[in-house]
């Protein structure tokens, strides 16, 4: 692995999340913890017309997570349920070496290190889980 796990692109990431701050009137709340390390991330969501209208996050991760949250919240907002599943699932399956594909979410190859480190997956996929369960429910 030619390039470091942790670098500044990933520390910018982590250190600037979209969408922040919990909502005080979400249709419907997700909280996802990794047993490993530790790492949580609660969404917040209201969905309006089958799509994704307003996003808060509490985000307790390592910078891993933290960046990967960053990167789910600054495309979701618009998203279906379908959709945001989706984008879930291609993680998982890129992070376990199914697929090699990054190209499903803008930004994702700045993780692409990380897939050498399984026990930093749980804490990449928290933000992407976490969301797409969130607006499921407030899709129902």
């Amino acid at each position: 692995m030619s390039a470091p796990l942790y670098n500044k692109d990933i520390l910018r990431l982590a250190a600037t999340i979209p969408h922040h701050q919990r909502l005080p009137d979400a249709q419907a709340s997700v909280e996802k913890r990794s047993p490993t390390c530790g790492s949580r991330v609660t969404a917040d969501v209201r969905m309006e017309g089958g799509k994704l209208t307003a996003l808060g996050l509490d985000v307790k991760a390592c910078a891993l997570g933290q960046a990967s949250a960053s990167l789910m919240a600054a495309q979701a907002i618009g998203m279906t349920a379908d959709e945001l599943a989706d984008a879930r699932d291609k993680l998982a399956a890129y992070l376990s070496g199914q697929s090699d594909d990054l190209d499903f979410w803008p930004g994702l190859t700045i993780l692409a290190p990380a897939r050498g480190y399984p026990a930093r997956h749980a804490s990449i996929r928290l933000g992407f889980e976490a969301i797409a369960e969130a607006a499921r429910i407030a899709d129902a």
